[in-house]
């Protein structure tokens, strides 16, 4: 997400770097490749001007400090308003009422209602430690009810039941009342999406809105429609009192065009942005942090909080003693390492949080690959027990058979066992001499799918 526009800006920065100080021309130059930037993001063209202009009138201003430079100043400003136009602060949902607190899913159809739906109550769940129940009310697409069905037991949450020859409002209605019943903390409502708005929709989903009440009223939109997204989002938010909006598949947006009009198009919150298929790719939305993205600086406080949540501390800690001691890295502890980066969203994930990830090679970025760490974590697992604690008994046959059951090339197994043994080396060199030798060992040599 934002790749494209993360590049152009990093572009207009650098050709600041010869300027003395910030000037009404050298702003207005800069700001020319700004606003091509943002366009070409699919920013709505109301919104563009807006940051235009308070970008130009602020660093013109007395909010420029003397000691920055000018690339420094402009960063400054833009990354200011870019908080400011998609909301000062992060957004939460609002729960506090009577449990059990209804949230209420609305959007088009293939826009992802029903797996952020999932992700949704898995977040609750494990971030807010809810109890959540879920109900399609999706009588007319085939086999919604089925899928949201699936997606409750992947997640740990209370499914209710519904069948096509059912109401929307009495499916509604009956998931309440059980939802009381089993004393659910929250109650999260799958409505019927439509392949474009229709006056029908609109009024089911009012009518719903109107049974149940709910606390929040969420939009969940496809970020990679762009400005579309932005005018679909106003259109639901004219006919429902809608309390924030969910951007979803954000990995698949190298625009993210989405993400900075909704807010100011709709004047509702964007509350999360999903950003793959798993179920934990759920995130809140901050805007402090998604605007040093954009520019750049990546964002490191969500990237801890994700190593903190989702590393496994324990086999971290096993590790660090097995490497302490001078104990062989072996392949276990290889797909360990590999199964924790898949936890934090893959590479892809990790890239996108690191500053300066924008302006990395495209070679590097092209080695950033979740499906050469899932090809690798398949071989591994291929293995015999003895094999992936001695990985040097791997010869002619024992290849063969690897590669057989995990359906790549006996030339692949060679590569893994090559990168494995180079890896082995730093970490005994980092055993033995710290971080230093560690990196003096790197070279860029990293399994498949870790290139940087």
């Amino acid at each position: 997400m934002f790749e494209n526009l993360s590049e152009r800006l990093g572009r207009t920065v650098k050709n600041l770097r010869g300027q003395g100080r910030l000037t009404e021309q050298n702003i207005k130059d800069a700001l020319r490749e700004v606003r091509m930037a943002l366009l070409e993001a699919d920013v709505s063209l109301p919104v563009v001007k807006q940051l235009i202009d308070a970008v130009q009138t602020k660093a013109l201003g007395q909010e420029v400090v003397g000691s920055l430079s000018p690339g420094q100043a402009l960063i400054k400003v833009v990354n200011d308003e870019l908080v400011s136009i998609m909301g000062e602060r992060s957004e939460s949902l609002n729960l506090s009422t009577q449990p059990p607190a209804v949230v209420l899913m609305a959007g088009l159809q293939g826009s992802g209602k029903t797996t952020t739906t999932g992700k949704l109550a898995l977040y609750l769940r494990e971030k807010e430690k809810r109890k959540v129940m879920v109900v399609s009310c999706d009588v007319y697409r085939p086999a919604a009810i089925a899928q949201l069905e699936k997606v409750a037991g992947d997640v740990g949450a209370e499914f209710f039941p519904s069948s096509a020859d059912q109401t929307p409002l009495d499916i509604a209605s009956a998931a309440l009342a059980q939802a009381k019943k089993q004393f659910a903390d929250v109650l999260i409502v799958d409505t019927a999406g439509r392949l474009a708005i229709d006056e029908e929709m609109m009024a089911e989903i009012a009518q719903l809105n109107q049974a149940l009440a709910p606390q929040e009223t969420l939009f969940v939109v496809d970020s990679m429609t762009g400005q579309d997204a932005a005018a679909t989002a106003k259109a639901f938010g004219e006919a429902l009192p809608l309390t924030g909006v969910i951007l979803t598949k954000t990995d698949g947006d190298a625009r993210g065009g989405a993400a900075l009009s909704v807010r100011v198009v709709t004047g509702k919150p964007i509350k999360f942005i999903g950003s793959g298929e798993k179920m934990v790719a759920l995130e809140a939305f901050h805007p402090d942090r998604i605007a040093s993205r954009i520019l750049g600086m990546g964002d490191v406080v969500s990237l801890v909080e994700e190593v903190t949540e989702k590393v496994d501390h324990e086999k971290a800690e096993k590790l660090a003693r097995k490497m302490k001691k001078g104990k062989n890295f072996d392949m276990e502890d290889l797909r360990d390492q590999m199964e924790q980066m898949q936890k934090m969203g893959g590479m892809s994930s990790l890239l996108d949080k690191l500053p300066g990830a924008a302006n990395l090679p495209e070679a590097v970025k092209n080695q950033a690959n979740d499906g050469e760490i899932r090809r690798t974590i398949a071989i591994i697992n291929s293995m015999t027990p003895h094999e992936r604690k001695f990985p040097a008994v791997i010869k002619g046959s024992r290849k063969r058979r690897i590669a057989m059951g995990s359906g790549v090339q006996v030339q692949d197994i060679n590569k893994l066992l090559k990168q494995h043994m180079q890896m082995s080396k730093m970490m005994k060199k980092m055993s033995k001499g710290g971080m230093k030798n560690m990196m003096r060992g790197l070279k860029g040599r990293m399994p498949p799918g870790m290139g940087m």
